[in-house]
């Protein structure tokens, strides 16, 4: 039986950000194939020495499959490495089908999306009570076309929180469908550029109508998450409305209320 290929989550750029489960994996790993134009090559020093590591940077989808395939016949563990979740813009599915055509098993471990980590250098929040309840994550049509319905316009029409992926290039697109579904321009915007990269994390707030600008100030050109959302700033509004599972007046499994 060939080995098992395993996608890792690398997370979004702190090396420390990967799950403990795909650090074990790593540790006994024979093979690594790493993002390497969007994984910090620190994260491959998980890895034992003599392992086989590649960067698939120059590497080509049929490539990488192959090396793959390769090194599962030599190895009993042999791990994708890919930047933040694989199954967000990763090609998860791209490359297990060649996988399973040459059967070949293979299993996914999550990782941290760089939205979350881009909230968390900033210290928001996607969501609050009485403000929203859900989270958009998109991208706006670059090479890449966007299927039918999924154009940033329509889904900013909902007023959500929108985290914004491969798209700072395409910032004037942003605010032209956040325009055209009626956000002010005093929306406050934060764009975040290598969220938890050491030494490298760049946060940028500002609103609708500044953050192409701050941004262009800034020298933010690649690898930066835009997020739009009507939680931004709460942390200094005069009043937020409180969750209910700790208010002292909501009872609930756990607790009676006291007031």
């Amino acid at each position: 039986m060939p080995g098992t290929v395993w996608f890792v989550g690398a997370g979004p750029g702190d090396p420390e950000l990967i799950t403990v489960k795909g650090q074990k994996l790593l540790a006994q790993a024979g093979a690594v194939l790493f993002a390497g134009s969007l994984v910090d090559r620190a994260a491959t020093t998980y890895a034992p020495p003599g392992c086989d590591i590649r960067d698939s940077k120059d590497m080509t989808l049929e490539e990488m499959t192959d090396w793959l395939v390769t090194r599962t016949r030599t190895h009993g563990t042999v791990v994708r490495l890919q930047t933040g979740d694989p199954a967000l813009y990763g090609a998860l599915i791209e490359m297990a089908r060649p996988l399973d055509a040459a059967g070949v098993p293979w299993r996914v471990v999550p990782g941290v999306s760089s939205a979350m980590a881009s909230m968390a250098a900033a210290g928001e929040s996607m969501t609050l009570p009485e403000v929203t309840q859900s989270v958009i994550l998109t991208r706006v049509a670059g090479r890449t076309p966007m299927p039918e319905g999924e154009d940033l316009a329509a889904l900013a029409a909902h007023h959500t929180t929108l985290c914004i992926f491969l798209s700072i290039t395409l910032l004037h697109k942003v605010e032209a469908a956040l325009r055209q579904a009626g956000w002010a321009e005093d929306a406050p915007m934060l764009v975040v550029h290598k969220a938890s990269w050491p030494g490298e994390e760049i946060v940028i707030r500002g609103t609708l109508a500044d953050i192409k600008q701050r941004c262009r100030e800034a020298g933010v050109v690649s690898q930066a998450m835009i997020v739009a959302s009507p939680t931004l700033g709460s942390r200094h509004w005069e009043t937020l409305a409180r969750s209910k599972l700790y208010d002292p007046t909501f009872t609930h499994r756990f607790r009676k209320a006291t007031a």
